[in-house]
């Protein structure tokens, strides 16, 4: 693997305006068919294998014509106050903003008067009505002026003192992430510049990143509309991907500065750079890819499709940094270095030749990252407490955790959809939006009036419903829908009893009468959902957990550092998950974070921070230990080879997780609660990890192991393929042909004079 990469490295060294080229049309091509694609017009959401998935087909078979995604919207009035919204002259504005809305868009499939007597809409007090309004076509194929019309709805009402809100998704728009992460990209330039000391070498990083970034989320968006990919798919791609491509090129261009520091000739120093830090890369990608594809086997197409279009990502990020990055280096000669590195090197080639002496490098030198590694190995007990009880602290509230899906519960106060959700759950009850859909397949029933009546009677005696209203057969007469209203919040443990409660009642009567019954909508799919997501997360950590353990086995030829970083994963991802338990859920800090309304916790949460989280912890792992193994096998001592790790990987750790927790604590700044939760649980995840897991467990662990650490059965490191990670094969060909005088030009880029 090594000398492969070493062999990319010194190609794309010299053919760099080649490889250039290649990198810039393939973004210029992304582009291109990103700018060409016709929209995504669907963000579909399907739970395959749930009831509530199989009450959806069945609703689509049997009532054909009937879109199930078209856009909806409620209009919601009060009357002003000690008035009532059925008085003549509010009922009259009420039903004139009805005729209103029914001329003002060719898109409209449907406006229901709040005041039909055979469907009315109107709370028991009187003082609040809604308008159902729905489309015949997706909330993202809504034109300007159709929204226009919906948003302008009730104008002359409210200058009348009426309140009017609008709910529903027919105004959904694209989340916005804010100011705040162009401040996370800001922050990693800075970080990058403090770390190198150039602008050119901190440049370099974020160039490479945005260029393989572009080209990803432009394929996504040319393909967004064919494979049906959602706005989140991109979002999420886009921040894996920046922060992965920024620490892969900070890799690879710190190893090249140090082979350089070492007296390499520039394109000898890019393909050795390649070769060893590109194998850590390579194989750090790996995890990340391996964590993210793994996603598929939770079988919910979002997801999925989410996984696989980051990891597609991280792909891009990998080949960017083996390829594009020796060519940039190549581009951009000494200017790697900083100024003042540059002129004490100058002085002491000037030196050296004045007096005869081989320059053959700097001599290595004590640096925060090896005073760290002494002080752990001091005491690498008190560290190692330290560290998992502090995180074992912070993981307290995850016992707590509850989820679910967020609704326009979840939007903050001051937003309309927010304020006609608490106007509807004031006036019609909590329960009100989050009405349950119940489904029943008539085909094998005896007799149909009696079942669709016992159904509902049965239903209306549960404790937790308000309303069930009557049944609607469909044309052929084979099925029959029903609406039940909660007593409760949709998302309460009340209602989720409810849901199971019918559920059960339906298998009662399946097998007294053949009829089927099944639970649907919003409400009933968030419970399938999240239901489904506790049931896979343990078979899904134990597939990426079992995968990435061989992958770290093969490359550190150890079973004990592989086993200690999953264990130390475990440990930080669950305490993130206290800590977004505390903040979105218990609104700890809330205020600070701009979290309005504490609730539950997404569902799909756990499970994605398994998945991004886990593959970004192993590249640390890989970055910083792969140092110290090459250091192990090339003959220190294992208390040295921790120093020596940390002298070439803890600078560029730190800055790495400085890095990618500001580019996801830039995601924080989202309009969308669900984009806001995955930025912040990420970016502190991040920060566990890094610098609680990975720089002071790992090495008061490797202190407490000392050789142990590197264990492995003999027939074990016979049967697993040595990938030469280390570069050790790697060197001794390079050093036996500038031995044996292979070439001239070797030589010269070993040592120079």
């Amino acid at each position: 693997m090594a000398t492969f990469l070493y062999s990319i490295g010194r190609f794309a060294f010299r053919r760099r305006r080649l490889v250039a080229l290649v990198w810039v049309a393939l973004l210029a091509l992304a582009g291109v068919g990103a700018a060409t694609a016709s929209t995504a017009t669907s963000n579909s959401f399907s739970i395959p294998g749930t009831e509530a998935q199989r009450a959806f087909d069945l609703l689509e078979e049997r009532y054909p014509g009937q879109s199930a995604d078209g856009a909806s919207a409620r209009v919601v009035f009060k009357a002003p106050e000690g008035e009532k919204i059925t008085a003549p002259e509010n009922a009259a504005e009420v039903s004139g903003i009805v005729k209103e809305l029914q001329d003002g868009s060719d898109q409209i499939a449907s406006v229901a008067d709040p005041f039909d007597k055979k469907a009315p809409a109107v709370s028991q007090d009187g003082t609040t009505a809604y308008i159902s309004v729905t489309y015949d076509v997706s909330s993202f194929e809504l034109t300007e002026e159709t929204r226009d019309s919906l948003k302008n709805a009730g104008n002359d009402a409210r200058e009348g003192g009426m309140t009017v809100e609008i709910g529903g998704d027919a105004l959904m728009v694209m989340p916005e992430t804010g100011i705040t992460e162009v401040i996370g990209v800001v922050v990693a330039g800075i970080v990058l510049v403090i770390t190198f000391g150039s602008l050119v070498a901190a440049g370099l990083p974020l160039i490479t990143a945005l260029i393989g970034v572009g080209i990803g989320v432009s394929t996504i968006t040319a393909l967004a509309s064919v494979m049906d990919l959602g706005s989140t798919t991109a979002t999420l791609a886009m921040m894996i991907g920046l922060a992965v491509g920024i620490d892969y090129a900070l890799f690879i261009v710190s190893r090249y500065r140090a082979e350089l520091a070492e007296g390499r000739e520039r394109e000898e120093a890019a393909g050795r750079a390649v070769g060893t830090a590109g194998s850590a890369v390579v194989f750090a990608g790996l995890t990340v890819v391996i964590a993210l594809a793994g996603l598929t086997v939770v079988n919910i197409p979002i997801l999925t499709k989410m996984g696989l279009a980051a990891a597609g990502t991280v792909v891009l990020a990998v080949l960017v940094a083996i390829t594009l990055i020796p060519a940039f280096l190549g581009f951009a000669g000494e200017r790697i270095v900083s100024r003042k590195d540059r002129k004490a090197r100058k002085a002491a080639a000037e030196q050296a030749a004045a007096t005869g002496e081989v320059l053959v490098g700097d001599a290595p030198r004590d640096n925060g990252g090896t005073r760290w590694a002494r002080f752990v190995q001091r005491r690498p007990v008190m560290v190692l407490l330290a560290g998992v009880i502090g995180l074992g602290v912070i993981a307290i509230p995850a016992a707590s955790l509850e989820m679910g899906l967020p609704d326009d519960g979840a939007q903050p106060t001051s937003s309309s959809p927010r304020k006609a959700y608490d106007l509807l759950s004031d006036g019609f009850g909590p329960g009100f939006n989050g009405p349950l859909v119940g489904v029943v397949d008539l085909k094998n029933s005896d007799d149909q009036d009696a079942v669709l009546k016992r159904i509902t009677g049965e239903i209306q005696k549960n404790e937790h419903v308000a309303i069930v209203t009557p049944p609607a057969p469909n044309q052929a007469g084979d099925t029959a829908t029903f609406q039940v209203i909660p007593e409760d919040r949709p998302n309460s443990t009340e209602t989720e009893t409810l849901v199971h409660d019918i559920r059960d009642l339906g298998d009662t009567l399946k097998s007294e009468d053949g009829a089927e019954v099944f639970v649907t909508g919003a409400t009933a799919m968030n419970i399938d959902f999240s239901e489904k997501m506790n049931d896979a997360l343990l078979p899904y950590l134990a597939l990426v957990v079992g995968l990435a353990f061989l992958l770290l086995m093969v490359v550190f030829r150890s079973i004990l550092v592989p086993l200690k970083a999953a264990l130390g994963f475990l440990l930080s991802v669950v305490a993130a998950l206290g800590a977004v338990v505390a903040v979105f859920q218990w609104g700890w800090l809330g205020g600070l974070f701009g979290v309005e309304q504490p609730g539950p916790v997404m569902s799909v949460m756990p499970i994605l921070m398994v998945g991004v989280v886990f593959g970004l912890a192993m590249d640390y792992e890989v970055f910083l230990v792969t140092r110290m193994r090459e250091a192990y096998v090339h003959g220190e001592s294992p208390a040295q080879a921790i120093t020596t790790g940390f002298r070439h990987g803890a600078r560029v750790v730190t800055a790495a997780a400085v890095i990618m927790i500001a580019v996801f604590a830039g995601f924080i700044g989202s309009s969308e609660q669900m984009i806001k939760m995955i930025g912040f649980g990420l970016a502190i995840a991040v920060f566990f990890d890094a610098f609680v897991v990975r720089m002071a467990i790992v090495p008061a662990v490797l202190a407490l192991l000392g050789k142990h650490a590197w264990w492995l059965p003999r027939w074990l490191d016979r049967a697993l393929p040595d990938f030469d990670v280390e570069g050790d094969k790697l060197r001794r060909k390079l050093d036996g042909d500038a031995t044996e005088g292979g070439s001239d030009k070797e030589e010269r880029e070993t040592v120079s004079v």
